[in-house]
């Protein structure tokens, strides 16, 4: 799900281009609403647009107040947290995304808002008694226990609406499971009315933490960092060979670690650069792969993670600054195979750059380089320990609306000096626009900014509710020891085998699911396995792990959402496209190996020779196995010699100085045998 939503695509990126071969502007929301559940909420027109519009930026501002002032005891601030979310969430999300009537709101929908918030309400009233109260006083009380029930449905009913159905799959096979094995009112008052459930560590971390960066993005958003950052890539990589492509790996990955979304950023950055690469001579379903792969690798770029690096600091117990500093070194392998896969498409093609005269000048670029002060500020912050995540968040935002006022008074200066008006006039104007240029704040974006936040927060909210839900049947069951069991007995106690099966499980469990909710769902099932004795993976590098191989699963077949959603705006067959993306992603499906075989990779009980040995050795051995894969170097490489690069590649990956030495041999001999022997071919023609 998103930290922030784009609602459209962005114009203001170049270059475009009108080939009847993609999706045109026009599909972008189409497209949105078919792959995107968050996409599709109610239509709301005149009066009632302004009156959910207001409510929902002072439901944000509200968030930021109590998550910055720590109001009342924690269980009052999540179950008001949640009893707003639903009615919020039942504002905007209709029950069929396909039947929606302007201002329309059905009574069954009103009836739901009400008393599906009010248990959560009345728990925050009476939170102090309630905490007094234990099992076996709430499994008498009819009462209690209803309102337990409710909440739970109300709340797996939302996140049917704002998510979609294959996270309730997951849940839905937990909660018959625990109800089976465990009596009714024990479930129901783990679930409801203690940390074990609902109000648990994801929405918890939620209230505290990310909704204050998901209105940060929202501000990103609207003071034009998104357009600023493919610009910047075009600037860079537009004229190499098959610079499109290459734009599109940078920019996602920018945009993508703050978006939270990868179907979401495939779409609304893609709708730049997939027609680009189209328009350069990529095929639709390469086209689209790029932006899928690229979109959903930015959930593992730091420092945002897409919130999951918040996540991961309060399961894991190890400070946020050290969790996004020891993202660093697997996300730039993550993107450097993918870079390299492009750039030999490129070359196996034959395919040139776009024209520097089709791209932004990076002279003109460095003047908005100020546009990324709201983030240095953050990560500086963050990084320093001085101030909370939260309260560090909420600064930038205040150094966001700053920034976007510095635009405001350089172009006031601008028009002014063109003769358009006094610099008075024109800046007092900028402030109430409600059309602006992309970097101006204006009072218009900040509701929005602030609307858009709390749209966000729904779906996180809802999923985060919903991995609450697995995480207390697991408890309440037992059911990670029965897991543990059944993959140490099928591994037969070998590390290697339990990695595998370990993966398997993630990336079925992750289809579908959305990134705060999937790594919810792993640290709570898979990442203990990984941890346990019997297979020994060091804790973080257990936790990245399952974040990984969760996140993957919007590109792997069947259920490749963030593919697909890139094969729709890129016209092109969806399978295909889905395949080629987990091709292109191959680093991510080696990757999570050599960091928990070999946790140096993520800077754990290492030294820095130890460090750079890895980090070499892990980006030619993926050079290796991104040239088997794509076929392809200086001339077309046959079957042979694509089984020795795989295996070199491969053998530079796994940790160890003679598989090094070994995989080193035979990628560097096979590069110089390629090269030769293209010199040879040219000479002769």
């Amino acid at each position: 799900m998103a930290l922030w939503k784009k609602k459209k695509p962005l114009e203001e990126a170049i270059p475009q281009t009108d080939s009847a071969e993609v999706g045109t502007v026009a599909d972008v929301e189409e497209v949105m609403k078919k792959y995107d559940r968050e996409s599709n909420t109610r239509i709301w027109e005149g009066t009632p647009k302004l009156l959910v519009r207001y409510f929902m930026a002072l439901f944000s501002v509200g968030c930021l107040v109590v998550t910055l002032t720590s109001w009342g005891l924690p269980e009052q601030r999540l179950t008001l947290f949640l009893g707003f979310i639903i009615i919020i969430g039942y504002l905007n999300f209709p029950a069929r995304k396909h039947n929606v009537r302007a201002n329309h709101v059905p009574w069954y929908d009103i009836a739901i808002m009400v008393v599906g918030s009010a248990p959560f309400f009345y728990f925050a009233a009476n939170a102090e008694k309630i905490l007094l109260m234990d099992y076996a006083v709430v499994s008498r009380d009819p009462f209690m226990l209803a309102l337990a029930v409710i909440g739970v449905l109300v709340l797996m009913e939302l996140c049917r609406r704002s998510v979609g159905v294959p996270i309730l799959c997951v849940v839905g096979a937990l909660l018959v499971y625990a109800l089976v094995n465990v009596r009714f009112g024990k479930v129901m008052y783990d679930l409801f009315y203690t940390v074990s459930g609902v109000l648990g560590t994801p929405v918890a971390t939620c209230q505290k933490y990310i909704v204050v960066f998901i209105i940060f993005g929202a501000f990103l958003e609207r003071t034009g960092i998104s357009a600023f950052f493919i610009n910047l890539a075009n600037s860079v990589a537009g004229a190499s060979a098959g610079g499109p492509a290459k734009v599109a790996v940078i920019s996602s990955a920018l945009c993508g670690m703050v978006s939270g979304s990868s179907v979401g950023n495939t779409v609304t950055t893609g709708s730049v650069t997939i027609p680009m690469m189209k328009k350069t001579g990529y095929r639709g379903e390469f086209a689209g792969a790029v932006e899928a792969a690229a979109s959903t690798g930015g959930q593992i770029m730091p420092p945002i993670m897409g919130a999951a690096a918040f996540l991961m600091a309060e399961y894991t117990g190890v400070p946020y600054p050290r969790i996004a500093l020891l993202a660093i070194l697997p996300a730039v392998l993550y993107f450097t195979g993918i870079y390299i896969a492009v750039h030999l498409e490129a070359k196996r093609l034959g395919l040139k750059g776009l024209s520097r005269d089709e791209l932004p000048k990076f002279s003109q670029l460095v003047k908005k380089i100020y546009l990324l002060t709201p983030l240095v500020v953050l990560v500086v912050l963050v990084s320093s320990g001085s101030r909370t995540m939260q309260s560090s968040a909420a600064l930038a935002i205040a150094v966001t609306v700053v920034v976007g006022l510095i635009s405001n008074i350089a172009n006031a200066v601008t028009d002014a000096r063109t003769g358009s008006g006094s610099f008075s006039g024109n800046f007092a104007r900028s402030l109430v626009a409600k059309e602006s240029p992309a970097e101006n704040i204006s009072l218009s974006k900040i509701i929005d900014a602030l609307e858009a936040g709390g749209k966000g927060t729904i779906t996180v909210a809802a999923a985060c509710a919903m991995a609450g839900v697995v995480a207390g049947c697991i408890l309440t069951t037992g059911l990670a020891s029965t897991l543990l069991r059944a993959i140490v007995s099928a591994s037969a106690g070998i590390p290697a085998l339990a990695l595998v099966l370990t993966m398997l499980c993630c990336i079925v469990l992750g289809m579908g699911v959305p990134t705060t909710a999937n790594y919810c769902i792993m640290a709570s099932t898979c990442a203990p396995i990984l941890m346990s004795e019997s297979i020994g993976v060091e804790m973080l590098a257990a936790h990245f792990f399952v974040f990984y191989f969760g996140i993957v699963a919007d590109i792997t077949p069947p259920v490749a959402l963030a593919a697909y959603a890139g094969s729709a705006i890129a016209k092109a067959p969806p399978m295909k496209t889905a395949f080629n993306a987990t091709k292109l992603a191959i680093a991510a499906f080696i990757v999570p190996y050599i960091f928990a075989l070999n946790p140096a990779m993520l800077l754990i009980n290492t030294t820095p020779f130890e460090v750079v040995q890895i980090v070499l050795s892990s980006l030619l051995g993926l050079f290796g196995v991104a040239t088997a894969l794509n076929g392809f170097l200086y001339r077309p490489v046959n079957p042979l010699l694509r089984l020795l690069l795989a295996a070199g590649g491969l053998g530079m990956m796994v940790p160890g100085l003679a598989s090094d030495i070994i995989g080193l041999a035979i990628v560097v001999g096979t590069i110089l045998f390629q090269r030769s022997g293209a010199k040879r071919q040219a000479n002769a023609g």
